[in-house]
C-alpha cells in the first residue's frame, strides 16, 4: 500500500473511518468524503494525528455531481487514484407493505446509485493504474433480509454491477472486490430508516456481541493486497449463504426467526 492512494466514501465514521486507519497505517494516501463538515473535520485531524497523509472531501454520494467532483479532488490533490472503496450506505428497518417507498428510493440511490457514480467517474485512473473497485456490501446482498426490503435490493443491486464490472474488466488488470461483513459494530442501525423514513435511533441488536469495524477494515485491508474476488465475513454470514444457496426453504424460516427476535422487530415472531 505504500504511495497508493485510496478513496474512501462515507470515511467518517464506522466502517468507512476503520477503513482509512488500516490502508493509512499500511501506507496509502487517504481520501474519503462525508456529507457533515464536523465528522470531516474530526476525521482528518485524527489521521493527520496519525501520521496520514490525508484529504476530506464533502460529497453526498447520492449526487452525481458529488461524485464526478470527489474523484477530481482526489485527483488534484494526488495526480491519481489506486483503490476506490464504495463504503457509504444507509440502512432501513420496516416491513414493505408498510414503508413508505421514499425509503426505499432513499437507500437505493445511496448504496446503488452511490457506488455507480463513484464508480463511473473513478474507473479512467483505476484502469490506469491496475487498482482495485471494492464494494462494501452485506450478506443481505445474497440473502435477502426480511423488513430490510429496500437494504436487500440495494445490495443486491451492487452485487450485481460489480459482478458484471469484474468480468468487463477481466483483462484489464482491474481488481473487484465484494466484502460482506456480518453485523458489525457501528451505527448503521442507529442511522436506520423507519417505514416514514425518520431514523429509528436506538439500535435492535446487541452491538457488543458483533465483529468490531477496526476488524472488518483490517480483513478487507488484506483481501485488498491479495486481489480477492470476494470476501464473506463470520461464520453466521457463510453459513446463511451457504444454506441459501442449498436449501432455500430452510433459509427462510431460520432467517425470518433471527430477524423476528430483533428488540421491537416489526415481525410477528414464531
Amino acid at each position: 500500500m505504500k504511495n497508493k492512494v485510496v478513496l474512501i466514501t462515507g470515511g467518517t465514521s464506522g466502517i468507512g473511518k476503520a477503513l482509512a486507519f488500516a490502508f493509512g497505517r499500511a501506507g496509502a494516501k487517504v481520501a474519503f468524503s462525508g456529507r457533515r463538515q464536523e465528522g470531516l473535520d474530526d476525521t482528518a485531524l485524527a489521521l493527520a494525528t496519525a501520521g496520514i497523509d490525508n484529504v476530506a472531501i464533502k460529497a453526498d454520494v447520492s449526487v452525481e455531481a458529488d461524485c464526478e467532483r470527489m474523484i477530481q479532488e482526489t485527483i488534484a490533490k494526488y495526480g491519481k487514484l489506486d483503490i476506490l472503496i464504495n463504503n457509504a450506505g444507509i440502512s432501513m428497518r420496516a416491513l414493505f407493505e408498510d414503508v413508505d417507498l421514499e425509503v426505499l428510493r432513499k437507500v437505493m440511490d445511496i448504496n446503488f446509485w452511490g457506488t455507480v457514480y463513484s464508480t463511473k467517474y473513478a474507473l479512467p485512473y483505476i484502469k490506469a493504474a491496475k487498482g482495485s473497485v471494492i464494494g462494501i456490501s452485506s450478506i443481505a446482498g445474497y440473502r435477502g433480509l426480511p423488513a430490510r426490503t429496500g437494504y436487500s435490493a440495494s445490495k443486491f443491486a451492487m452485487h450485481g454491477f460489480l459482478e458484471t464490472l469484474r468480468t468487463e474488466m477481466l483483462y484489464t488488470g482491474v481488481h473487484v472486490l465484494l466484502a460482506c461483513p456480518g453485523f458489525t459494530a457501528s451505527n448503521i442501525r442507529n442511522t436506520a430508516l423507519a417505514a416514514d423514513g425518520q431514523q429509528q435511533g436506538e439500535t435492535p441488536r446487541e452491538e457488543e456481541k458483533m465483529m468490531s469495524a477496526e476488524e472488518v477494515a483490517d480483513r478487507i485491508l488484506q483481501a485488498t493486497i491479495k486481489r480477492k474476488r470476494d470476501l464473506v465475513m463470520t461464520s453466521q454470514g457463510k453459513m446463511a449463504v451457504w444454506i441459501n444457496k442449498l436449501l432455500p426453504g430452510l433459509a427462510d424460516k431460520l432467517v425470518y426467526n433471527v430477524m423476528a427476535k430483533e428488540k421491537d422487530s416489526p415481525l410477528k415472531k414464531k
